[in-house]
Formats: structure tokens, sequence, C-alpha cells
């Protein structure tokens, strides 16, 4: 099979396609026939050799990936025979592998996938999906709110966007450039309020776009000056929720902040919810019921170098995803 080898720490050139032998599942494993692969932005560092603490330094050689969708090809000896042939979901953790055409998965990761949700959508909803779950928790939010959300464009922020809309929300989209525009403004929606960052005005033309509306809720993952100017909207009671950091600093918060207008400032980072997978399944539920329709970036399996950079470089536009050989860009969902 082929699938991305990784035998040295460093830039995004070092994730090579090669020929390698097909795994078989073990005790309390299945062997996945890959359609679709996510890439996350854990994994940049992972390849350059850190990675979050929960996480082991992997030992080279490796294939990284670690969330996969496809079919369940086999299935090892304890494992009910009857998730064979199945579609299927699974974040592997630590397992890793997803870069490939067949990737092993814990038998009890594995969430079964209706007809009606892609592979690369169900993708988004496991990795990237349950944080925005994580997320909505810390938020919140109500039909009540206004929301800002940050970094709209992006896999994160643009489900962050359609969830905040799906519970009654007002949606303030932030993105930056017009390049980024279209992920943003092809979720049509009475409520919703594109604003490019971009535009030094933009925040006079959010205020003018809200009619006067203050800001409730700021769900934040890019940081840096648009976070701050965000934050110094935010009305009296309202609150901050740091996702990230996707412009390489945090918000600046000083206490005067958070004393002068009562606004709360919290953060979903740093921890690890003990239920993650009842976060999985919340994120499918939301893709299948259409409340989130997440927004995909597809890469061949080959182009996985090319996927790495996008994110680092912050030119993806929605969860970045690899297709096999056997599953051609625009066609994973079938």
């Amino acid at each position: 099979m082929k699938a991305i080898v990784q035998r040295e720490f460093g830039p995004a050139d070092v994730l090579v396609l090669e020929e390698t032998e097909r795994p078989s599942p073990g005790p309390g494993q299945v062997l996945v026939k890959v359609a679709a692969a996510g890439v996350h932005a854990v994994d940049t560092g992972i390849r350059q050799g850190y990675g979050p603490p929960t996480l082991p330094k992997p030992q080279l050689p490796m294939t990284p990936g670690r969330e996969v969708a496809g079919t369940v090809e086999a299935v090892g000896p304890d494992v009910e025979g009857s998730w064979a042939g199945r579609r299927v979901v699974a974040h592997v953790g630590a397992l890793s592998g997803g870069y490939a055409e067949y990737a092993l998965a814990p038998a009890a990761s594995l969430h079964a996938l209706p007809d009606r949700v892609s592979f690369p959508a169900a993708i988004a909803a496991v990795g990237t999906g349950r944080t925005a779950q994580m997320v909505l928790n810390a938020a919140r939010i109500t039909a009540e709110d206004v929301v800002i959300v940050t970094g709209a464009s992006g896999g994160l922020g643009n489900q962050l966007m359609q969830l905040a809309h799906s519970l009654g929300a007002r949606v303030a989209a932030l993105y930056g450039g017009e390049a980024k525009r279209e992920a943003v403004t092809a979720f049509r929606r009475d409520g919703l309020v594109p604003v490019d960052t971009s535009d030094a005005a933009w925040a006079d033309l959010m205020k003018a776009a809200l009619e006067g509306a203050a800001p409730t809720v700021v769900l934040d993952g890019v940081g840096g000056d648009v976070a701050r100017t965000a934050l110094e909207s935010l009305a009296p009671g309202g609150r901050h929720v740091i996702v990230g950091w996707a412009s390489g600093a945090p918000v600046r918060v000083a206490t005067d902040d958070i004393v002068e207008r009562s606004i709360t400032v919290g953060s979903v980072l740093g921890g690890r919810p003990a239920d993650l997978r009842t976060l999985e399944t919340r994120a499918l539920e939301a893709v299948a019921r259409g409340d989130a329709a997440p927004l995909v970036d597809e890469y061949p399996l080959a182009d996985a170098a090319a996927a790495h950079t996008a994110i680092e470089t912050r030119r993806s536009r929605g969860k970045v995803v690899l297709l096999p050989a056997h599953a051609r860009p625009g066609t994973a969902h079938r």
C-alpha cells in the first residue's frame, strides 16, 4: 500500500509517499480502508519534533495522521465481526498511521457513519468538531447572544460560526483577506455578518453591520491584535473564550479589562475533557442534522507536505483532509 513516511524531524518535505506493507489488525483493532485522513495543526508540530505534552514524541520512521474515515476492511481476533464492511470514522490518538491507504484503529474508537455524512465531513467532526463542542460548552451560547468568531474561514472557526448560528445567535464572522471571503460567505444565513479584518476599519464596519448590537461572546482562535479589538468590543458581562492563537500571539488581557466591564476570559486549552467520545458523538450528530456543514480543504495523499505547508502559512480554508489514491479529490463523499 502507499503511505506517507517520515524518517526524520524537520520541515514539511520530510513527509514522503512510499510503498509500505499493509498492517494487520491485532486484538482490539480494525483495519480501515482510508477514504479520508485528517491533517491537524498539531501534526505540524509533531512533524518537527515537538507536540502537546499529552502525546509522546513519536519514534521514527512513522506514518502521521490521527483521524481516519473509511470502510472497515478487516477486524482483529476479538472484535465484533459486524464491523466489517461498515462506514466508520475514528480518532486513533497516539497510534497515528492515518496518512495511508490503510490504517489501524482501535475498535473502541469507531463511530458508525450514516450514508448522509461524507467521509471528509466525518473527519472534520471527529477531530475539529469535538473541539468545537468543547468551546460551545465553555461559551454557553444562547439565542440572545451576539457572537464574534475570529478565524471563521478556518476549520474550527467555520464550524463555530455555523454552530453558534444554529443556536439562534447573531454571528460576526471574521476572516482575513479576499482569498478567504468565500469560505465564510458560502454559509448564507440571516444573522450572519462577514467581516474582513484586513480592512483597517473592520471594527467600525462590524459595528455598523450589527446595527449597534454589542457583542456578548468572542470565540477566539486567532489572538493578537484582531482578538484584542474583539475583546474591547464586548458588552459588559461578555465572555471571551480562547481557542488558540493562529496569529502567533495570544490575546492581551489586563485585570482592568475584567474588572471595569465584568467580562470573563476563559480557555479550552491546557486540559483534556474526560469524555472525548461524547464530544465526538455530538459533533457527528450536528453534521448529520445539518447544524454544521464542515468546510473541507482536500489534498491527494501524495501532497501531504503541501497540506502541512498550507496550515503553517495560514493558507488553508477549512479542515485539511488527505485523500488516498482510491479516493480522488471531490469524490470521497460518495
